[in-house]
C-alpha cells in the first residue's frame, strides 16, 4: 500500500485486492465472520471528474451510473444492494441501531437513509452498513464475541463529537459488547500530511481532546494554520472508549495523496465523487 509521507509505512490494517478496487480490513475479516471493505474510485461507469466508481448520489452524477457502480462494488465484496442500510451523515455524533427492517434504506435513494446519524450498529447477519467518504474517516468496529458491528463517519466535526466512541458506547448498550474485546480499523482518509486547518477547526479539537490535542495538531508553517491528524484523533477517541491499543489498526493511506485511487474533497476543491465503507456480518452457513 501507499506510504503517507508523515506517518511512514502503513500497518497493513487494510490490504488492497489485485485489481486495485477494494481495500479489505484484513485483521477484522480474519478475526470474525465479517466483510469489511473500502472501495476505490476504480472499476465503475461514471465519467469526467467522477471517473469511474463514484458511489455518491449527491455529487451531480447520473443516478443510474451510481446504482450500477454500487451494485458492482457490492458484488466484488460478495454483498448485494438490497442488504445495504446507509446513514444520512450530518457530521454529528449520533448513532442508530439498525436491523433487518432497515435493509434497503439509503441503498438507492438519499431520502430513505437513516436520518440525523453518522454511525450505524447492528448484530444482524446479512445487513450491510454503508457510509460514503471522500476524505472523512471511516471507523470500523467489530465485536467478535457477539458478533456485532459498527461503522462510523468521522469528519472533523464528527471526530470532535467523538462519533467513534459513541458507536462503541452504542454497541455496549445494545449488544453487551465489551470495549476491551472490540476490534477497530481506521480506514483510508485524508492524512496529517494534507489536512491543513485553521483556528475555527483547531479550537474545537483542543477543547474536545484537551492535552492530547498537542499531538494531533502540527504547525503548518504559517500563522494560525495546523495539520490535523484525524487518524490519531479517532484512535485516541477509541482508546478513551476502552479499546485496547493492540486492537486498533490504522490504514495510514491518504486519500488526498492518492487521487489516482481515491476521490478527495479537499484536493479536488469540493468536486469529488464518493467511495464507500462497507461492513457486514456474514450470514451463517446452514449445516448439511
Amino acid at each position: 500500500m501507499e506510504e503517507c509521507p508523515i506517518t511512514g509505512p502503513p500497518d497493513e490494517a487494510f490490504t488492497l485486492d489485485p485489481e486495485g478496487r477494494l481495500y479489505h480490513a484484513a485483521r477484522l475479516e480474519a478475526a470474525a465472520p465479517v466483510v469489511a471493505v473500502f472501495t476505490t474510485r476504480r472499476g465503475g461507469v461514471s465519467r469526467g471528474h467522477l471517473d469511474s466508481c463514484n458511489l455518491g448520489l449527491a455529487v451531480g452524477d447520473d443516478p443510474e451510473a451510481v446504482l450500477t457502480n454500487r451494485r458492482r462494488a457490492l458484488e466484488r465484496a460478495g454483498l448485494a444492494l438490497p442488504s445495504v442500510v446507509a446513514a444520512e451523515q450530518v457530521h454529528g455524533g449520533r448513532v442508530a441501531r439498525v436491523g433487518r427492517h432497515e435493509a434497503g434504506r439509503g441503498a438507492t435513494t438519499r431520502e430513505t437513509a437513516i436520518p440525523g446519524v453518522d454511525a450505524l450498529v447492528t448484530d444482524e447477519p446479512g445487513l450491510t452498513l454503508m457510509i460514503g467518504c471522500a476524505d472523512c474517516v471511516p471507523v470500523y468496529l467489530v465485536d467478535p464475541e457477539r458478533p456485532a458491528i459498527g461503522l462510523a463517519h468521522a469528519g472533523w466535526r464528527g471526530t470532535v463529537a467523538r462519533i467513534a466512541a459513541e458507536a462503541v458506547r452504542a454497541m455496549t448498550e445494545a449488544f453487551g459488547s465489551r470495549p476491551e474485546a472490540i476490534l477497530a480499523a481506521v480506514g483510508p482518509s485524508i492524512g496529517p500530511c494534507c489536512y491543513e486547518v485553521d483556528e475555527p477547526v483547531a479550537g474545537p479539537v483542543r477543547r474536545a481532546f484537551g492535552e492530547d490535542a498537542q499531538t494531533l495538531l502540527a504547525p503548518a508553517g504559517r500563522p494560525d494554520r495546523w495539520f490535523l491528524d484525524l487518524w490519531a484523533a479517532n484512535r485516541q477517541a477509541l482508546l478513551d472508549a476502552g479499546l485496547r491499543p493492540e486492537n486498533i489498526g490504522v490504514a495510514g493511506v491518504c486519500t488526498s495523496c492518492n487521487q489516482d485511487r481515491f476521490f478527495s474533497h479537499r484536493a479536488s476543491g469540493g468536486k469529488a465523487g464518493r467511495m464507500a465503507a462497507l461492513l457486514a456480518i456474514r450470514p451463517s452457513t446452514p449445516a448439511h
